[in-house]
């Protein structure tokens, strides 16, 4: 049961739900195979944490911010010891989804000054920024590993590669950057927020001038619940600044839908306004993320406050004894119709892992 304005489950509990969570974070290998994506014969492992790509990008990210604001040093060990070894085994071809680890490197090098990071930072945003691809009225095209995705737009560029634009940006000094993140993040809101609801879609096509199955992704609308906070924070963007302006009001109509279509349990469903599609973790945690620190920061009303934690209250039971999210969604590309979503696969992923983490730190706020 959720009580209004009240921790619903002790602070020693989250704690040691987050140390279990980034110890199961660790080991998450894909021994099988089978969840090796095939694009057109290069195989893409999505799921091992030791690999450098997406999903460990948003692994990294939560867990270094639990040890921003825990000091938590397990977790700084975690972070530290992934980049040594990547790093030693040389960095992987440039893409949208590749770019997401140097969000947390961004931070890392900014508490550590550790100058080994400086080149992977200056190099990577100077290939965002020159070499990237580019859509219609230069949108930053989601290209991958495989296809090219030509004249693409999806939701979840502005968490992978824009945030990691932003912060490098800023770190050093480059008011061209954070002009390109402004950019981005207006065009992606321009052809991918539905004006009807408050949710974005999945993608959005120059092409075919069309939002493919118009589905409303529970896990890529969870990308702008966390990027719309973490952006306004990056860019520090002031009160009267318009850009925050309507990047709150983004948020508050994205969060609206939310609060209407989410189920009993805490969770949401992957289409979020399709109950037969089944309820998804990864996206429920980072909801719960998003609206709690939009909250904490009063970017959104308190009442998003009881939102969150029934989600939160939800995600606690998809933990199980090994510190295994349950029920998280496999990487998932663009679909054209509905019944793609409701059919993608459920395995532990490094990201179902680290969300969790985030807004269970996120949580520890509430306690203070």
């Amino acid at each position: 049961m959720i009580i209004k304005e009240e921790i619903f489950v002790p602070k020693e509990i989250v704690e040691a739900k987050i140390d279990l969570l980034i110890e199961n974070l660790t080991t998450i290998k894909d021994n099988s195979g089978e969840f090796l994506l095939d694009f057109d014969g290069l195989k893409v492992d999505d799921k091992s944490w030791t690999i450098w790509n997406w999903p460990q990008g948003v692994g990294l990210y939560g867990i270094y911010k639990n040890y921003q604001n825990t000091k938590n040093p397990n977790a700084l060990k975690v972070v530290q010891d992934w980049f040594r070894d990547r790093m030693a085994e040389g960095a992987p071809p440039k893409n949208v989804n590749t770019m997401a680890p140097l969000l947390t490197m961004a931070y890392l090098y900014e508490d550590t000054k550790d100058t080994r990071y400086l080149p992977y930072l200056e190099q990577w945003a100077e290939w965002v920024m020159h070499d990237m691809p580019r859509t219609n009225e230069n949108g930053l095209q989601h290209a991958t590993y495989g296809p090219a995705n030509t004249n693409q737009l999806w939701d979840d560029t502005l968490m992978m590669t824009v945030l990691p634009l932003a912060k490098i940006g800023k770190l050093l000094n480059r008011p061209e950057y954070l002009e390109e993140a402004r950019y981005q993040f207006m065009i992606h809101i321009k052809y991918l927020m539905d004006k009807k609801t408050g949710l974005w879609y999945h993608g959005w096509t120059f092409e075919g001038m069309h939002n493919y199955a118009e589905a409303f992704w529970a896990r890529g609308n969870c990308w702008l619940t966390i990027a719309i906070p973490e952006i306004i924070e990056i860019l520090e963007l002031r009160e009267e600044d318009s850009f925050r302006k309507l990047l709150i009001e983004t948020l508050k109509a994205q969060a609206k839908a939310l609060a209407q279509y989410q189920d009993e349990s805490g969770l949401w469903h992957t289409l979020i306004n399709h109950p037969d599609s089944y309820l998804e973790s990864s996206a429920a945690a980072g909801f719960a993320y998003g609206l709690l620190k939009a909250v904490h920061k009063r970017y959104l009303p308190k009442e998003y406050k009881e939102i969150a934690h029934k989600a939160v209250a939800g995600l606690l039971q998809q933990i199980d004894e090994k510190g295994e999210v349950q029920n998280v969604s496999i990487g998932t590309g663009m679909g054209d119709n509905l019944d793609f979503y409701r059919n993608i696969g459920t395995t532990a992923m490094p990201y179902g892992q680290s969300l969790t983490v985030l807004c269970l730190t996120e949580l520890l706020v509430d306690f203070c």
